[in-house]
């Protein structure tokens, strides 16, 4: 048995070889190897974030990686998991990828770091207007608008000649296409989920209505919201609507599009890099035209969409997460964001870059949209608004303008409040 000293000697070896081995750990700020940084985003099949993860990873000179995290396909598992993550003050997630509505409730949480400062003015020069609206809360930015996104009007020429330019319209246009057994469905998000809440949004603004008053703590809608309500009755009871509207999201949409059921499409861009791959004789017939309004002469308010990337309170690395949340959402990814993946940008200069028009024919189309779009509701009880509202609204063939509308407005001052059960 060594003496004592020696012991001890034998005990400092031992530390030090221990703590060396820690250090040469990828995700050290030391020792061998640069520092990884972990980025939770949507799914993406199209390969454009990973290929941003990796570029920006070697433009780092070494410094420092990024480990592309897939999270769950739908918006609702996307902030289940962010949420448990955050709540357990877990340093492993860098860099969150928030959905538009969720800045107010991980703000108020303290679970995304404010960016001040030079690093303000970094993240908001040349960013849309509205996408910053998204990422800030009380005036104080906690993201970087990744990319922006709206929805648009998506038709087929072949039987259609010229797009409807209100709601009504489409629906007796589809009224019509059903009567000489044409293609003829509506293609809308009618599940029991965020989609149906935007499509609702979008109507009640698109009606001159809002969803909450303006300092978000008492519901407004009015009548406004009886109109919208109007329109989702209307479409689930006419032969416009797909037989399995009140299961649909937005990929159900496209594929029901693709299969050359319907006529009419209200979906996001990526629908038109998936026609174009899936579909080459129907994409020669597809096109696109502003979201109907709802009221004739009053132009739509469509909701805004996209991801916004937030640095993880509890990381090991802010400023490194700071850094590189700019790289990933710079001109170049940007760029192949929108060409490959078919997501808007949310730099204003690249709608008008030859790069994106020569691809994305409808880009001053999108700009549009984005420059009068609206935005959900800001408050930190968002997640308990939006489930009441889906709840309220389905099946939508169930929806009944007025009591549907009255019901909604009592869930909603009960969600606000932190009242009873949410359904």
């Amino acid at each position: 048995m060594p003496r004592p000293n020696h012991r001890a000697a034998v005990a400092l070896l031992l530390l030090l070889a221990w703590t060396l081995a820690a250090c040469g750990g990828g995700n050290g700020s030391g020792g061998a190897g640069p520092v990884v940084l972990d980025w939770y985003n949507f799914p993406d099949d199209s390969g454009a974030l990973q290929q941003a993860a990796d570029t920006c990873g070697r433009d780092s000179g070494g410094r420092w990686s990024i480990r592309y995290n897939k999270l769950p396909r739908t918006a609702d598992g996307q902030r289940q998991q962010l949420v448990r993550r955050m709540a357990a003050h877990d340093s492993g997630v860098d860099i969150m990828g928030l959905d538009v509505t969720w800045t107010p409730e991980f703000a108020e949480a303290g679970w995304a770091l404010e960016w001040t400062g030079a690093l303000r003015e970094r993240a908001s020069e040349d960013t849309l207007a509205a996408a910053l609206r998204t990422a800030t809360w009380q005036d104080r930015l906690y993201a970087v608008p990744y990319n922006s996104n709206t929805q648009l009007l998506w038709y087929r020429d072949d039987l259609v000649s010229a797009p409807p330019a209100t709601w009504a319209e489409m629906l007796d246009t589809a009224r019509g296409l059903a009567e000489q057994g044409k293609p003829h469905f509506v293609e809308v998000q009618g599940a029991q989920y965020e989609g149906l809440t935007v499509w609702f949004n979008t109507l009640v603004t698109s009606a001159g209505g809002s969803i909450l008053t303006p300092d978000a703590t008492a519901p407004s809608l009015g009548e406004p919201a009886v109109v919208a309500a109007g329109v989702v009755r209307d479409l689930a009871r006419s032969p416009a609507a797909d037989p399995s509207l009140s299961n649909q999201m937005e990929d159900q949409n496209r594929l029901a599009m693709e299969s050359g059921t319907a006529a009419f499409e209200l979906n996001y861009p990526f629908v038109y890099p998936s026609m174009k791959e899936n579909q080459p004789e129907l994409f020669r017939h597809f096109r696109w035209a502003p979201y109907p309004a709802v009221v004739p002469g009053r132009p739509s308010a469509v909701t805004i969409g996209g991801i916004d990337l937030a640095v993880g309170a509890y990381s090991d690395h802010p400023e490194a997460a700071q850094e590189a949340v700019l790289c990933l959402r710079n001109r170049e990814n940007q760029l192949t964001n929108a060409l490959k993946g078919g997501l808007p940008p949310s730099l204003r200069s690249l709608y008008t870059a030859a790069e994106l028009t020569d691809s994305y024919p409808f880009a001053a189309d999108v700009l549009a949209a984005l420059d009068s779009a609206s935005v959900r509701p800001q408050t930190p009880a968002y997640q308990n608004v939006s489930i009441a509202v889906a709840h309220a609204l389905s099946p939508p063939s169930e929806v009944e303008p007025e009591r549907t509308v009255a019901d909604l407005s009592g869930q909603i001052r009960d969600a606000l409040g932190s009242k009873g059960l949410i359904p």
